[in-house]
């Protein structure tokens, strides 16, 4: 039979090619930080989730090897069998007093964690809406529950029902959809979205969320991924951002992006709702612990944050550099005060190809960034997604900068 599949791949994936569309991956020789080895060459990364710049941080390496020596390399279990450490409790108390909730249940990803709340809280009888461009771990989480289902046109509020322009289809507003779920008699209703959306950067417009979620009674759970360690006054997220830390019933983050960059994730929330989930969430029922060095250096991480908000200053900072300083050379890019940074290629003919070539000719330069094209982005929405870290100074931003505008030329973007 794999004869058949064989041949069938073989021809997609060289469609992939043909497309331009095949990810390849770019081999790394060093640690994760704001220089990093590729090819034998150093190079800038400008495009990890590394925000406070933490992934390879002495002090959480360190609290790594300390667990690890203390704690064992793994546990061969399950939390509710022999799988929970005095250390997995730290953490969970250390997230809930970090993100201003109830309790917090551990996971080994985010994508688990999203993967995981929906199915066990919402039934035939609910309905689950969600923005449009919510990350694919929302998605593929609302797939697993019974719910009834309503999606948003993203960031749209509205009590419409109209056609979008991007795809030709009928969308609804948000209210539009809470509306015909309060007409369909549903018995719980959960507002899912990202509260930074990953590709854009822009960020979910939490407080109107929140009003119309109280007005036609509706939970409201969000994934702060893109936004735990540095968004808000003191980096709790967006949620602190919009000044709401008490009106949000469900949040998921991940510890593999700001926090430490390397696994695991969580659910935070209302108690009851994270006792639910010790008792019916499929991921966490069954799937092995998170390491002991992984919580170890996540705890670290916390304790790094709360006792100053240097490292997502510093961010803002370079955020604020960067954007400005690219606006004004001219580049497409979509406005934000988040550090993901979209340099857009849909209007030029042949955008896939351009972004590609663009991102492979900064590497030549000493800059690492990748093309983003279809399925991860729209059709016509290809682009170079810039994420700025703390790890960067300022001579790295004014690098960046340099040899974007000088390849920019070249290639006809500016």
């Amino acid at each position: 039979m794999f004869g058949k599949m064989k041949e069938f791949l073989q021809k997609e994936l060289q469609a992939l090619e043909e497309q331009k569309l095949y990810k390849h991956e770019r081999i790394i020789e060093s640690p994760q930080a704001a220089k990093i080895i590729v090819r034998g060459k150093e190079v800038l990364n400008f495009c990890a989730n590394n925000y406070l710049g933490l992934s390879s941080h002495p002090e959480l390496v360190k609290a790594a090897h300390e667990a690890l020596d203390r704690r064992g390399f793994g546990l061969s279990s399950v939390r509710f069998i022999c799988g929970t450490q005095d250390i997995h409790k730290e953490l969970e108390r250390k997230m809930s007093e970090f993100l201003g909730t109830e309790d917090t249940i551990l996971f080994s990803s985010c994508f688990d964690a999203n993967g995981a709340v929906f199915e066990p809280l919402f039934q035939e009888e609910d309905a689950i809406i969600t923005d449009a461009l919510n990350h694919a771990s929302i998605i593929d989480g609302i797939r697993l529950a019974k719910a009834k289902r309503w999606i948003y046109k993203h960031s749209d509020m509205r009590d419409v029902e109209e056609e979008d322009p991007a795809t030709g289809k009928m969308a609804k507003g948000l209210e539009r959809c809470l509306k015909e779920a309060n007409e369909a008699g549903c018995r719980f209703k959960v507002i899912a979205t990202d509260s930074v959306f990953s590709m854009d950067g822009d960020i979910a417009k939490l407080d109107k969320i929140c009003d119309l979620a109280e007005k036609y009674d509706a939970l409201v759970m969000i994934d702060e991924s893109h936004s735990s360690g540095f968004m808000g006054k003191t980096g709790r997220g967006v949620h602190e951002l919009y000044g709401i830390m008490d009106r949000i019933d469900i949040i998921t983050t991940t510890f593999g992006k700001a926090l430490g960059g390397a696994s695991g994730g969580c659910i935070s929330g209302r108690k009851e709702i994270i006792d639910w989930m010790r008792n019916k969430a499929r991921p966490y029922l069954f799937s092995n612990t998170v390491a002991p060095a992984v919580v170890g250096a996540t705890i670290k991480c916390l304790e790094i944050l709360t006792a100053s908000t240097e490292l997502r200053d510093k961010l803002e900072e370079n955020t604020k550099k960067f954007r400005k300083a690219m606006t004004e050379a001219g580049f497409d890019i979509l406005p934000g005060i988040h550090p993901i940074t979209p340099i857009m290629f849909g209007k030029y003919p042949n955008c896939s190809q351009l972004a590609v070539d663009f991102a492979n000719r900064m590497l030549e330069e000493g800059v690492y960034v990748v093309a983003f094209s279809f399925p991860v982005v729209p059709r016509g929405k290809d682009r170079i997604r810039v994420q700025i870290s703390a790890a960067h100074e300022s001579e790295h931003i004014d690098f960046a900068i340099e040899k974007f505008i000088k390849v920019g030329k070249e290639l006809g973007v500016i």
